[in-house]
């Protein structure tokens, strides 16, 4: 479950250089699910998920979109930036 969209400077620079986004998810959550989960709630493509655990101990999803400008469009409707 997607709990919401992680934003840093790194992540903004990666949004609009590699049309990457980053999620805080659910720590039970695998690369699948979430895949999944993006595609179906914001209708785009995915192309690779990876993910990591912060120094918090949250889950962190580092998704990357097959088409490009998906992540600055997303961004933008998420309000973001």
């Amino acid at each position: 479950m997607i709990q919401h969209p992680f934003v840093t400077e790194k992540a903004t620079l990666q949004a609009e250089q590699k049309n990457i986004l980053q999620f805080i998810v659910d720590v039970n959550d695998n690369k699948e699910k979430v895949k999944k989960e993006i595609e179906a709630l914001y209708k785009v493509k995915v192309s690779s998920v990876n993910m990591m655990m912060t120094p918090k101990g949250k889950k962190k999803a580092i998704v990357a979109f097959a088409e490009p400008n998906t992540a600055t469009e997303l961004a933008s409707r998420l309000g973001l930036f």
